[in-house]
């Protein structure tokens, strides 16, 4: 089983988000082992980038969220995770900044640079739609019908 690992500047306080993320997460357990972490925000991406260096596991596929990034579909990223899985990468880490957003350290460690829009979105809300987008990717490599 693929495992995912997704780890955040900053912690989720609102409660929407929270649930949100929690749901998700239960959905994905049928897919995937799950795993989140928040790092806490200092105000000083550099620092808050060495943090993020030193919890991303070796051996991981790094795909760091950026608006610099490349566009990709559901599917696409669907595709992305059955390639890593069938290559023997059983693990990928997502990397989300805070508000500031990523380090040029983290993002030069990144194997995939990923933009989720050209628009700009709460990097909280991003973590909502990283986990909506990794339980449709997972759906549409299985052949289910939440992805339409």
């Amino acid at each position: 089983m693929l495992r995912v690992q997704l780890i955040c500047t900053g912690r989720l306080k609102e409660p929407y988000f929270v649930q949100a993320c929690d749901e998700y997460d239960k959905r994905l357990r049928r897919y995937c082992t799950l795993e989140r972490l928040e790092l806490a925000e200092t105000g000083d991406v550099a620092r808050d980038g060495e943090a993020m260096l030193k919890k991303i596991p070796e051996d991981a596929f790094v795909v760091a969220l950026c608006i610099e990034g490349v566009l990709t579909s559901s599917e696409e990223l669907s595709a992305l995770l059955t390639d890593c899985a069938n290559r023997g990468r059983s693990r990928v880490c997502f990397l989300i900044g805070g508000s500031d957003g990523l380090s040029d350290a983290v993002k030069k460690r990144a194997d995939l640079r990923l933009s989720m829009s050209r628009m700009t979105f709460p990097h909280h809300l991003a973590r909502v739609m990283l986990l909506e987008q990794l339980y449709r990717a997972f759906n549409i490599s299985e052949g289910g019908k939440y992805h339409k």
